[in-house]
């Protein structure tokens, strides 16, 4: 009776995954039992109302631990709330056929899971809920994501040339001298920015589907044409697989427009992206 208790509802699975966990649980309590019962027979009652206290707390620890865990996604969800729904947004959009394709932004709440919150869980003794309570950490990521208020997105320009000027703008509102490039010439860059020093050069996409690596290529050969300490793909749409992997090798950033407010010089001056 006991062990059902500890294990929760009968299922094969999860009693399967928590047996371990139970088990050590029930081993707590009978040795707790067992010396509390050698000291009540030395010291009476004092030691029996002992025993009964610590086997009190040693079955509220186990019975709290969903809440525990809850509680603990639940806060580094939190923590990373703005960024998680600025991603929503980012890989989210709507095709030609005017379906939502949220296949980008699926992955990236995977990602976050088991790169960010599954450690932390492992490391705090939740290893045997990482499983079968996989749906609620899902959960717990969406509603953290959903509970931030994004910027209107009614203001972004719908021509490409105008976007470029808006990321321009929202550069300058964060402290960068930003200026779009000429519509020819360019090399890959729409947008060179400075601060502190640091050179920045941009390639804005305004889509409706995921950005490829092709952006990537031709950003981070701007880079090199104009010198410039960091390079970033800007969307209003998410990035393809590929090109998030080259981003990973080639040093250059995937953006959401909305990044930009709070986006600062990573590099020291004259410290160059390698040719």
């Amino acid at each position: 009776m006991l062990l059902k208790l500890l294990l929760g509802p009968a299922n094969t699975n999860t009693a399967h995954v928590h047996s371990m966990s139970a088990a050590k649980t029930v081993t707590h309590l009978f040795w707790t039992f067992v010396a509390g019962g050698a000291a009540a027979l030395v010291y009476g009652r004092p030691a029996l109302v002992a025993t009964g206290a610590g086997l009190a707390a040693i079955l509220l620890y186990r019975l709290d631990r969903p809440r525990r865990f809850r509680s603990l996604v639940r806060r580094v969800a939190r923590r990373h709330a703005r960024i998680l729904a600025l991603r929503r947004r980012q890989e989210c959009f709507v095709d030609a056929y005017g379906n939502t394709v949220e296949d980008g932004w699926l992955r990236e709440r995977e990602y976050f899971i088991e790169r960010t919150v599954l450690p932390i869980l492992e490391q705090r003794g939740f290893s045997d809920y990482l499983d079968p309570r996989w749906d609620q950490m899902i959960a717990i990521v969406e509603a953290a994501a959903a509970s931030v208020r994004l910027p209107d997105e009614t203001d972004m320009p719908e021509d490409g040339i105008a976007y470029e000027r808006f990321c321009a703008g929202l550069l300058t509102q964060a402290g960068w001298h930003a200026r779009p490039t000429q519509a020819s010439g360019d090399q890959g860059a729409d947008v060179i920015a400075e601060n502190a020093g640091t050179r920045l050069v941009i390639q804005c996409k305004r889509y409706g589907k995921p950005v490829g690596n092709a952006a990537v290529q031709e950003v981070a050969a701007a880079a090199r044409h104009w010198s410039a300490d960091m390079a970033a793909v800007v969307s209003n749409a998410g990035f393809t697989p590929a090109a998030r992997k080259l981003a990973a090798t080639t040093g250059v950033q995937l953006l959401h427009h909305d990044d930009l407010a709070e986006l600062r010089p990573m590099r020291s001056a004259n410290r160059r992206l390698p040719a």
